[in-house]
């Protein structure tokens, strides 16, 4: 038998014939494929936590440690305004904890609010390991802890999330009383900051198919030259969102810029605050 002969015979044992059926098997092989990898690996993508926390008590005492259930507990500060009418629940994001979002803390404080800050599980001095469903248990139980523990009432709570914070911040909302919902640097599902559009009918934090559940005045705040998440995707969320809801698109801020250095977005908050009294929000312009 010929080298050609041998060459075509092993091409055609391991490839086959080149058909129609052949190619859509393999197209949707790889398909599958794909979207299997991108399920089970994204975690790892998404929750790139701090397993090595960088503060303890002693470096900002006060800790809270609030249980979640099978012998695990998520670490929160609380940080009180004297007078404040509204506290926040913030839910920080990815590759930080608690101690890199005092500053945070502290310009709500300065706004008049207070705050809880929390650490999801595997984050900093919060026990565990981190997933979705994880996390959004994390963030119900510090919302718990506020009205069993704080006792303060759903209507005087706001939930704030910032990037895969905002997720957290939308789900909670999505499900429970809120006074209000502020994100910052949020996406409209996670898989779409890779993909820009629904490749794979699994994704994780579907924040744009939730939103639509919130019954609270809600504040979406995006920078311009974010290159981490696109502010089209605060659009979205925008575009998915009930009435009263308003958009603030701060000009060449980044994902990570603090809104609080942002003049317009100090205005947007405290006419947000004092505008959850009527459950009335003036459309941004």
């Amino acid at each position: 038998m010929s080298g050609y002969a041998v060459k075509s015979k092993l091409k055609k044992y391991l490839i086959g014939e080149l058909s129609l059926k052949r190619m859509i098997c393999s197209i949707l092989f790889i398909y599958v494929s794909l979207m299997l990898f991108a399920y089970f690996y994204s975690p790892k993508m998404i929750f790139q936590n701090q397993y090595c926390h960088s503060y303890d008590e002693k470096s900002l005492p006060g800790l809270l440690m609030i249980p979640v259930g099978n012998g695990e507990h998520i670490c929160a500060k609380f940080f009180e305004a004297p007078g404040a009418e509204y506290t926040v629940l913030f839910s920080h994001g990815n590759a930080t904890d608690i101690s890199d979002n005092v500053s945070y803390a502290e310009d709500l404080n300065r706004l008049g609010f207070s705050v809880l800050l929390y650490d999801y599980r595997g984050y900093g001095m919060s026990s565990g390991t981190p997933s979705e469903a994880r996390a959004c248990q994390d963030v119900e139980a510090a919302y718990r802890y506020m009205l069993d523990t704080l006792k303060i009432p759903p209507e005087k709570i706001i939930a704030y999330g910032q990037s895969l914070g905002g997720a957290l911040a939308i789900d909670l909302a999505s499900r429970h009383k809120v006074a209000g919902l502020v994100t910052k640097s949020t996406f409209a599902t996670a898989f779409k900051v890779m993909i820009p559009f629904p490749l794979f009918p699994l994704d994780r934090f579907r924040s744009e198919s939730k939103i639509g559940k919130v019954d609270a005045p809600i504040l979406i705040v995006h920078g311009t030259d974010d290159k981490m998440i696109g502010f089209w995707h605060s659009e979205e969320l925008f575009k998915a969102a009930k009435e009263p809801k308003r958009l603030l698109i701060l000009k060449r801020a980044g994902h990570d810029d603090s809104e609080f250095e942002n003049d317009e977005f100090k205005e947007a908050i405290i006419e947000f605050r004092d505008s959850l009294k009527f459950n009335l929000l003036i459309p941004f312009i």
